[in-house]
């Protein structure tokens, strides 16, 4: 931990609440505005391929860059491209000028950003947090990410869009630049600059985490539940609109119950980890995502049942992810962090565009439904995986060797 960690702690969760704002409108919004143009459910999945390509393309060489550059730095460059995106999306729509490749272009820059802006922050917080606080850090940062911010934005989103299609991307506009003038206020220690070439530094995080059998596990499994949930996600604003029956405001309100598991999740999690261990925690989230996705599959089409289960899953889902960032941020060297949390991103988000594609062409060839049994056997296979690799066992040898470097 570097300078006044409380303070650079506060200005971390304040720059969250703005880029999070952005990030939940643009989520919220690109999907509407799809429809708005065509109901293809192959068309509609183009977008989120397009905003989902990003993480297997650029993941690698963003690691590099950001444990080359202060990592504050990398965190403005994202902000400032999130500026110039979004004030493009909103020009767009306010003249009535929006069209599918428009929106592919835009998801892709804005997750393009997203992916130097999600690497730099994750390789932040150890900086400004001490190790036994990592825990309640990464809960409260997935609480502002996914919860409170996203508990308000998506119903918001669908009255802006109804008041005008640019709205939103205005919005999203300007918390982008409140976020860009916030991180200037918070501490970075200097980078040391490396001699190597930048393929080399690449080879090096990368060879890391696929080495290190407790990371290696848990990319692969996170691979398997992003491919799953992209494909959900693609589809959700068609599930919402043509089996569900809803309008903008209602998929909005959909998407405020994933937020709402989040939150209420949140209270929790650290109390649960601190109960039942990194590996039990995520042996049993993992198989809960496999029963969430089967209950969407087979629920009756009642949109607060619907509700229900996506609050459910997000609860989930929360446990998982703090569990997973925690360990990234614990066992991986300092120097090789930034490399070792985007080549992370690469593996396991790398899947996604092909997960966004698959829930289009089995919505399309078979049922809406579908893309969630489909979800429920990836998700099982990944609940294999992890009851078989992350023991209580595997994680007392990962501390290990934790402590032992340290020493």
């Amino acid at each position: 931990m570097i300078g006044n960690g409380k303070d650079g702690w506060r200005r971390l969760q304040a720059v969250a609440i703005s880029a999070s704002t952005a990030e939940g409108l643009t989520l919220a919004v690109l999907p509407l505005l799809a429809v708005s143009i065509t109901t293809d459910p192959r068309e509609v999945s183009w977008v989120n391929v397009a905003g989902q390509s990003p993480w297997l393309l650029f993941s690698l060489f963003a690691g590099v860059l950001i444990d080359r550059v202060r990592r504050t730095t990398v965190l403005a460059w994202a902000f400032g491209i999130e500026v110039v995106a979004t004030l493009a999306l909103g020009t767009t729509g306010s003249a009535h000028l929006l069209s599918l490749p428009l929106l592919m272009v835009v998801a892709f820059v804005l997750t393009s950003a997203q992916v130097l802006g999600d690497g730099a922050s994750g390789a932040l917080v150890p900086e400004v947090v001490p190790p036994d606080r990592l825990t309640a850090a990464n809960t409260r940062l997935q609480l502002i990410d996914r919860g409170v911010v996203q508990f308000v934005v998506p119903p918001v989103t669908g009255w802006l869009v109804a008041v005008g299609a640019g709205l939103p991307a205005w919005v999203a506009c300007v918390a982008a630049a409140l976020a860009l003038l916030l991180v200037r206020g918070i501490p970075s220690a200097p980078v040391v600059p490396s001699q190597a070439h930048p393929l080399r530094d690449l080879r090096e995080g990368l060879r890391y985490l696929v080495r290190t059998p407790l990371l290696r596990s848990i990319t692969v499994t996170v691979a398997l539940g992003s491919f799953a949930a992209s494909a959900d996600n693609s589809m959700l604003v068609l599930y919402a609109t043509q089996v569900l029956h809803l309008g903008p405001v209602g998929y909005g309100a959909l998407l405020a119950c994933l937020a709402a598991g989040w939150i209420l999740s949140s209270f929790v999690v650290h109390r649960i980890v601190a109960r039942f261990g990194y590996s039990w925690s995520m042996r049993v989230s993992q198989t809960l995502a496999a029963v969430t996705s089967l209950l969407i599959a087979v629920v009756p089409p009642w949109p607060v049942v619907v509700g229900a289960v996506l609050l459910f899953t997000t609860a989930v889902v929360l446990v998982w992810n703090v569990c997973s960032q925690s360990s990234r941020q614990r066992f991986t060297p300092r120097a090789l962090l930034g490399r070792v949390l985007t080549s992370h991103r690469a593996l396991a988000w790398g899947l996604t565009p092909l997960g966004a594609l698959a829930g289009g062409l089995v919505a399309a060839h078979w049922s809406l439904r579908g893309v969630w049994f489909l979800g429920a056997v990836i998700h099982g296979i990944g609940a294999v995986i992890v009851w078989r690799s992350l023991s209580p066992a595997a994680f007392r040898e990962a501390e290990a060797a934790e402590a032992a470097g340290a020493s």
